[in-house]
């Protein structure tokens, strides 16, 4: 009995360790991005080169990609971008909802949007000065996070 019980624990350990060794990152070339993905980023950063992609399994399937200049984006499973994070460098204007550029415009003068993260409930904007905002799908201003 001892012997199946150990024989079972150490075939369940085996599988896990399976699963795990096929969830996780995967260095991918960037030609195995969604057309969507490789479109985007040629118009949005033309000029840029894809410095590394990568495909993520954990809980669904997403594409991480680091251009030249240090720019990071995010796509879902079809290529559609989820967040950008362009470090210390504005995001490019075409990415903002205009109410937020305007919104963030009058209230944080000489700050600029480094970073867009749509969620469930809206957007993610980290500025230079290092504030989060957090606005809801129509763009209005819910909280700021410092």
């Amino acid at each position: 009995m001892k012997k199946s019980v150990f024989f079972l624990a150490a075939l369940v350990c085996m599988m896990m360790q399976s699963v795990t060794t096929f969830a996780g990152d995967r260095i991918i070339p960037k030609e195995q991005l969604p057309a969507a993905a490789q479109t985007f980023i040629q118009k949005t950063f033309p000029g840029q080169t894809v410095s590394y992609a990568k495909i993520d399994f954990d809980g669904r399937k997403t594409y991480e990609v680091r251009l030249s200049n240090g720019t990071e984006v995010e796509f879902d499973k079809n290529g559609t971008w989820d967040k950008v994070d362009c470090n210390y460098s504005a995001v490019p204007a075409n990415l903002v909802p205009a109410n937020i550029a305007t919104y963030v415009k009058s209230n944080f003068p000489g700050a600029t949007i480094v970073k867009i993260d749509k969620e469930r409930y809206g957007y993610d904007i980290e500025l230079s000065n290092d504030l989060e905002l957090k606005f809801n799908k129509n763009g209005k201003m819910l909280r700021v996070d410092d």
